[in-house]
């Protein structure tokens, strides 16, 4: 792109505002403009006239320059719709062999960008089941996580998936697609419900379908798809994001970029605080809930992951620390190093009820393990919180690292793969990718989220918690 270019490009969106403002301004009084275009023009051009434009700074320079048009496009972005619409619209498969765990469609909300190159794909978490006792009290207690018959037609887009520049400053003009969980299968099976079997487990094959239809929806003109999902949908990614990548090129577009985007989906494999028997969801260990479900889902995990492990032994890949070296897309992995989750099927749980001390180190020490599995991960963000799941949530932008937000990580990450893809080896400088807290106890982190009760969603005070757990709150305050 030539100085030449950058020059109209900018006078474009100078003029756009002027002409936006005055829309704004005859609205607020109730009439209509009747001024001539040319009028308009003439009186913009005399202010863009006195506008300095130094465009021989434009030269090696693009990147900067063009920072400074995404900054201008999006404070104009209000004007370009009056009343910009948040909805995602439900489209159920055209291929009703693809369905939920009780036979119905599967399907996916979207909100189109026309004129973005960018794609983003959200797999929604939510447990899973892995019997048919955890499955029938899975579908009377959450129907929606495995059906689709009480789908509302429109879902509104937050954090990530949201369309307002301020509460998702760098995706915020993407084509947002959000898949509904209804698998139960941690989005890897591949089987259909028949009279043996009472239940469907395809969630594997609900992505696939769900991006050979998007193909048709504009998908092919793409230029990157981010594959992002939180918790069980997090884990999905895992599973699903080179596949995605193959599917692409052996249909022909080769050319779409596909990365990862791991939300809350970094689980470990360790010892439980507290051992029970594996009889319900929640308190079953995660070894033994995965050894039992990828039979039961037929599922399917990455080849290269699978080559790793003995036959039976699959159920490896479903942790991250695990499939992540043999992933080939670009990932980035978002965790609470206190994940709620995982201290739920640790059965250490943290209520703000007082706790053991060998619960204290335990949960300590968890910490510490998932920061270990995290040291070569080259883009992750992994705050000291107690928490789980954070993406989709309208607060995303306010938890930081070092001084660093997730969105900011998450555009450094985007700038470094974009220098990459131009060849280019220099690191983006003051761009930092790989954030992990190093402070070792619960929310010691200032930025981390309100601590909120899992079970009951009540609020729960932060110094509290800590003297509950046997912290000296004054020493931990200094």
């Amino acid at each position: 792109m030539g100085p030449e270019v950058c020059a109209l490009l900018l006078l474009g969106l100078l003029y756009w505002a002027g002409d936006c403002e005055a829309q704004m301004t005859w609205q607020s009084l109730g009439q209509q403009p009747h001024r001539s275009w040319a009028e308009r023009v003439a009186d913009d051009r005399q202010a863009v006239e006195s506008f300095p434009l130094d465009l021989t700074a434009l030269e090696g320079n693009m990147e900067s320059f063009m920072e400074q048009i995404q900054s201008l496009a999006q404070a104009l972005y209000p004007c370009a719709s009056q009343q910009p619409s948040e909805d995602l619209h439900l489209h159920l498969l055209l291929n009703k062999s693809v369905t939920c765990n009780d036979g119905s469609p599967a399907g996916y909300y979207l909100k189109e960008s026309k004129g973005s190159g960018r794609w983003l794909i959200f797999l929604e978490g939510g447990w899973y089941c892995f019997n048919r006792d955890t499955c029938e009290l899975r579908h009377s207690a959450t129907p929606h996580l495995m059906s689709s018959k009480d789908w509302p037609r429109t879902r509104i887009g937050t954090g990530i998936l949201s369309s307002l520049p301020e509460e998702n400053p760098h995706w915020w003009n993407a084509n947002m697609v959000f898949i509904p969980y209804c698998s139960s299968d941690v989005w890897s099976g591949a089987s259909p419900k028949t009279k043996k079997n009472d239940y469907a487990f395809m969630g594997t094959l609900i992505i696939q379908e769900v991006v050979q239809e998007l193909l048709d929806r504009g998908l092919a003109g793409g230029k990157v798809l981010l594959l992002a999902g939180s918790s069980a949908g997090g884990t999905g990614v895992l599973l699903n994001v080179d596949r995605v990548a193959k599917q692409l090129e052996e249909l022909g577009y080769p050319a779409i970029q596909v990365r990862g985007l791991v939300d809350s989906g970094w689980f470990l494999d360790n010892k439980q605080y507290r051992h029970t028997d594996c009889v319900d969801t929640l308190t079953c260990a995660p070894t033994e809930v995965i050894r039992r479900g990828i039979k039961y889902w037929n599922g399917l995990v990455p080849e290269p992951c699978q080559r790793q492990f003995k036959e039976g032994e699959e159920w490896n890949c479903f942790f991250g620390y695990k499939v992540y070296p043999t992933v080939s897309s670009p990932l980035f992995v978002v965790q609470w190093l206190f994940d709620q989750a995982q201290l739920i099927v640790d059965n250490a749980y943290l209520t703000g009820q007082p706790v053991q001390e060998d619960q204290r180190l335990y949960v300590q020490n968890l910490a510490g393990e998932l920061r270990h599995t995290l040291q070569n991960v080259s883009a992750s963000f992994a705050p000291a919180c107690f928490s789980h799941e954070v993406i989709i949530r309208s607060q995303w932008t306010e938890v930081q690292v070092n001084g660093t937000s997730l969105p900011e990580a998450l555009h450094c990450w985007d700038r470094s793969l974009h220098e990459s893809h131009n060849a280019s080896k220099a690191p983006v400088k003051g761009c930092p990718i790989h954030l992990v807290d190093s402070c070792p106890w619960p929310h010691c982190n200032p930025t981390c989220p309100t601590i909120r009760n899992q079970f009951t969603g009540q609020e729960v005070n932060v110094a509290q918690f800590l003297r509950r757990m046997g912290f000296d709150v004054p020493s931990v305050a200094q």
